[in-house]
């Protein structure tokens, strides 16, 4: 009898052991998505160096899942689907790449490099998710709240939020993903000018000192919201490539 459960224990074992490598040889579509390459003019150039950090985001979003959500309490992720990275990473390269693109700084990257910067990019990545529960298809919401930290002094001279929500033209995930990346850059857009134009474009002097009051005055924080829904009215809110 001992060894008939010996036997059977061993089964279970080994069928479960199966179970798992066939669950992780599933195929997975992996997804990615691009930074900004166009921008205004009228930026300035900026003779400072700037660290971009990884964006800080809740359990549900920092993953390589594309999330969703199908009530404004409730999260899920499509299935055997995928971002390339971690979606604060995935975030975090782009913003990078959207700087570079911009031809306005002289030298930024990821904070892990170890670069001496003047400033330093903290993100929260408040938002990042497919909406279900103001129909289909399906609404992406983007949202990210940027400080810029002076450094090495870690003073936080500047604060904004960006948003921008775009309903995808059909509930598959291509589709889906498309609408993903005109939001986010749309809200790399911004964040990328705003951090640009706040501090001064050179490093400040004795002749040429901080106005740490403007940046201490909670007027100046900057909250930029567009088409996105207001309560249960989405009717704002454009489709890809609108």
């Amino acid at each position: 009898m001992i060894l008939r459960w010996a036997a059977w224990a061993a089964a279970a074992v080994l069928l479960a052991g199966c179970e798992l490598i066939k669950a992780a040889e599933e195929p997975v579509d992996l997804y990615t998505l691009t930074p900004k390459s166009t921008f205004d003019p009228t930026l300035p150039d900026v003779y400072w160096q700037l660290a971009v950090e990884v964006p800080n985001a809740a359990a549900n979003v920092n993953t390589g899942r594309i999330a969703l959500a199908m009530s404004p309490t409730s999260s899920d992720y499509y299935s055997k689907t995928a971002w390339t990275d971690r979606a604060p990473v995935l975030v975090q390269t782009r913003i990078v790449d959207s700087f570079e693109n911009s031809k306005r700084i002289v030298a930024v990257a990821r904070e892990s490099i170890g670069l001496r910067a003047n400033y330093s990019l903290q993100t929260d990545l408040r938002n990042f998710e497919a909406m279900y529960f103001y129909g289909k298809p399906p609404i992406v919401k983007v949202r990210i709240v940027a400080k810029l930290v002076r450094m090495p002094d870690r003073q936080i001279i500047g604060e904004a939020t960006f948003e921008r929500c775009v309903r995808a033209r059909a509930d598959k995930v291509p589709k889906v993903v498309e609408a993903f990346d005109q939001a986010l850059g749309s809200v790399m857009k911004r964040v990328v000018a705003w951090t640009l134009r706040t501090p001064p474009s050179r490093l400040p002097s004795d002749l040429a000192p901080y106005d740490i009051t403007k940046y201490r005055n909670p007027a100046n924080s900057i909250i930029d919201s567009e088409n996105c829904p207001k309560g249960n009215d989405a009717s704002m809110v454009p489709y890809t490539d609108e």
